[in-house]
Parts: C-alpha cells; structure tokens; sequence
C-alpha cells in the first residue's frame, strides 16, 4: 500500500476565508432561470412563481452571493427589458446563446429570489452594446434611495427600499471573439475605468470587479490582465479569472485540473502585483475566481431561436465530482488572493442542481463536495504540509497524487482537512500530524468514492453517487486512516480542553 503524510499547525496560516468564496451563478441561458429558478407553473412555485424546492437545495448549499444575468448574455442585454410590469416587458432575440429572452426575469425579481434564498446578488453591467451611462443608470436604479428619474422608477416597480447591491461586475469576457462587441484591452479598460469613476460616484461602497482574460488559452492571456489593470487598479477591486475542465479522453490530465488551476490563479497574481509595482499603489489585487467549473464544453449543442432551450445541461459523474473537490482545494489554498469565486453556474445550466420541467429536482455528484466545503470551510485556511508520490500526467507533467485543504475553526476548536486522492490503482496510508493542536479527536471521515467512476445521479436513481461514512480512527496528536484509491475525504477533528 502506498503512503502519504498531512502536517498541519495552527500558526501557518493562509489567510481568513471570505465566505464570498463559495458564491455562484445564474445566467439568462438555457433552463438556468425559466424551469430552472423560475417557474409559475410548478407544484411548489410560490407567489412570485419560484420553485421552492430548487430555492432550498440552494439554502442548503449557504451560497453567499449569486453572480446575475451573466455571462455572455449581458453584453447584448439592455436591463431595462426586465422592470416594469412584466406584461409590457418586450421578447429579445438573445445574441450570445441564440435563444429568445423573455424578461419574465429581471433585476427586480432576481433581488427578491436572493432574499429568499438567503444570499446577495452580484450584478453585472453591459459593457458590450452598453455605455457607461447606461451603467451608471442601473446602479443608480439599484441602490440610490430615492429623489431620481431611476430611484423613483425603481420605488414605482415596487421596491421602496433600494436594492443596495455591493459587487458589481464591468461586462463580461471582453476579450473574447464570441462576445457581443467585444474589444481590445485597452478600448475595454477606458470604457471599464469610466463605468467604474460613475458607478462609484453614485455609491462609493460598492466594489467591482474587471474583466480578466476570458482563459488562460486566449492569445490575450496574461497581457490582456496586465493593460487592464493599468487602466482601472486604482478604481476596481478585483480582477477576474474563468476557467473550465472537461476530461478530454485522459484521466490522468482531469485529475490534475487543480494543478493548473493553481498556476493561472498564481499568474494572474503575478500579472496584478507587476501593475501593483508599476503604478506605485498601495493596495493589493484581489482576484475574483467568478467562473469555474467541469463542463464538458465540446458537448454542447444549441437550438437556434427558441426560448429557454435545454442546452449546457451536463449530467456529472463521480469522477467530475472528484475533479471538482480538487479545484475547490485549490480555491481554498489561494484564499488569500483569490478572495471571491463563483461555481458555473447553479441550476440546470453545468449545475450541481438540475431539475425536470414541472417536475422533480435533483441532486448532482458535484452537489455534495460544494455543500460540505461551503459549509465546512468557514474559518482560517491553513497550509498543509503534504507528502505523496506524483503521478504523471501528459498536460501538467508530474503533479502530487494527494492534494489537500485545511480549515481552522478556532471559537469551536474544529479543524476539518479536504483531501483527494488522485491513484487510481492502489488505496493510500494516510498519516495526519496535529501535534501544534494539543490533543485532537477525529469525529468523522466521509467519503465520496465507488467501483465505477462514470456513475451518475438520475431522478430514478437520485442516491447512485452520495457520500458516505467511514469508521474513523483513534489518536490523540496524530492519526493514521486509509484514503481509497481515486476518492474525495472529508476528516473532522475537535480540540479536547486540557483539564
């Protein structure tokens, strides 16, 4: 049996978690909103015409922010389609997706959804076929209180209070040649710097966020990060990144997706702190990780000019649900830097919650990974100590078979450890070295793992990729337990008080 070894001590630290870290993400695309969030004629629909059980798979999750419209719909989208009586609201042909929107759904309704939901949206302006005026009046439809054509607009639709939403994203991929009106980083960084300039003037606490890349391949990739910057550091907040996985017919390059993933978030990094230096600022860039996810992109086929078409909705597997813990170990590890990310999205639509059209509501395999490190990943990220064997990989040359994440939860004396093992032969001894913790008692281990790594969850057969409990192991400062071969762990500790 191969070994591997976790040391972990409570004084080395990365840094405290922001719990914007777990947020995701709903686009006007495909069932994502209409059979998705949204849909009147549903058993559980509620007075708004929201599904209530799609609302509590997503309570469930603790999503603490919810990225809205989008994506590449926004930037042929003009919000004011979606207020007023919905009646009156016009059909728009969808130039990103080739869809027919039928603004049922707008700014207004998305807020509400959030109340309900328990979580804050992070809004998005056009700057595509969009203005900097244009954005400004959003913003301040949203979150001026009162006195003002929008704000009053805004008081008539129904809402007295404002919206005050706080994360604001300035378009979307603009650099890509999919995009409506995409630009040149430069053209892009004067338009998003005067967004910004009026955004902020109508509400000085917002922050914001600037398209990076739209990926690491993009010919753009990382000078596009580099002239943006140097237009807007002083006036964003963030710089964004997005970045997908597929398994590509080599397992061992899916594996060791967080392996690659941890070198973008390192260059975006690296490009922000050269901008940092070279405009003389003071303050460090945050990354917004507001797009991530597996999504089997070369799959994906589209119904030209129809409404909510049944498109990107990915069936996961076990072996997507163990790339996807790999990630978010990757996440955590960067929570210094990358200080917000958004799972791609949340429903129907490369979600982890997929639903039947007037129908039943299921569960993904990638469900249940997000659920317990959204949860349990509340607190300090420690730095983990890890020794494994490598494994090679044609992509990402030779990468650690075992790849971990620490959480300290210091009021409770809790400290949880994500782990994945990568061997796809052989089950790994797996030491774990507390010492720093005093005397520590493991009171679970779960699992994700099973004989057949392609296996899925279905509406027959909801329960067919769920985690379990494992026995857990006796010990006071260290532990020894077995990680199975190709599998996602959950470990939970807890400090006993010296007597």
């Amino acid at each position: 049996m191969k070994t591997a070894k976790c040391i972990i001590d409570k004084d080395y630290s990365i840094a405290e978690i922001d719990p914007k870290l777990y947020g995701s993400f709903i686009e006007h695309l495909g069932r994502a909103v209409y059979s998705g969030i949204y849909e009147p004629s549903h058993k559980t629909a509620d007075e708004q015409g929201f599904r209530q059980d799609v609302m509590e798979l997503v309570g469930d999750l603790a999503v603490p922010v919810v990225r809205y419209p989008g994506g590449n719909f926004v930037s042929g989208y003009n919000w004011t389609d979606g207020i007023g009586p919905v009646k009156d609201r016009p059909k728009r042909l969808d130039y990103a997706w080739l869809s027919i929107e039928s603004n049922q759904i707008g700014i207004d309704e998305f807020v509400d959804w959030c109340k309900k939901v328990g979580t804050e949206p992070m809004a998005a302006v056009n700057l595509g076929t969009g203005t900097p005026q244009d954005a400004g009046y959003m913003m301040e439809y949203c979150n001026h209180p009162a006195g003002t054509y929008w704000s009053e607009l805004r008081i008539k639709n129904g809402h007295k209070e404002p919206h005050n939403i706080k994360v604001w994203c300035l378009g979307n991929e603009m650099d890509g040649p999919w995009q409506t009106c995409g630009l040149t980083a430069e053209d892009y960084g004067k338009k998003a710097r005067e967004a910004a300039k009026i955004m902020k003037w109508i509400d000085p606490s917002i922050e914001l966020v600037a398209c990076g890349s739209a990926s690491p391949w993009m010919p753009t990739y990382p000078e596009w990060d580099r002239i943006v910057l140097e237009h807007t550091y002083e006036q964003v907040d963030y710089i964004s990144l997005h970045r997908y996985y597929e398994n590509e017919g080599c397992i061992e390059d899916f594996l060791a997706s967080f392996a690659d993933m941890n070198d973008f978030i390192k260059t975006v990094a690296a490009t922000a702190d050269y901008v940092k230096a070279k405009v003389r600022s003071k303050k460090i860039m945050k990354l917004s990780f507001d797009e991530w996810n597996v999504w089997y992109i070369k799959r994906q086929t589209r119904f030209p000019w129809t409404e909510a078409p049944a498109i990107l909705e990915d069936q996961y597997s076990l072996l997507d649900a163990l790339v996807f813990g790999g990630m978010l170990c990757t996440l955590l590890n960067n929570c210094d830097r990358v200080r917000m990310a958004c799972l791609a999205q949340l429903v129907n639509v490369i979600a982890p919650i997929f639903t039947e059209k007037d129908g039943r509501v299921l569960k993904q395999s990638i469900y249940y990974p997000f659920k317990q490190v959204s949860l349990y990943g509340r607190g300090t990220a420690l730095k983990t100590l890890t020794q494994s064997e490598k494994f090679s990989t044609p992509l990402y040359g030779e990468v650690p078979t075992v790849q971990t994440a620490a959480i300290y939860h210091k009021e409770e004396g809790r400290i949880t450890l994500f782990a994945l093992n990568c061997d796809m032969q052989e089950n790994a001894q797996f030491s774990i070295d507390l010492r720093s913790f005093g005397s520590v008692k493991m009171t679970e281990h779960i699992i994700m793992d099973g004989p057949d790594l392609f296996a899925k969850n279905t509406f027959d057969k909801p329960d067919t990729v769920i985690p379990r409990s494992a026995s857990v192991v006796t010990g006071n400062q260290s532990f020894t337990t077995i990680l199975p071969k190709l599998s996602w762990n959950v470990f939970h500790f807890i400090s006993i008080p010296e007597q």
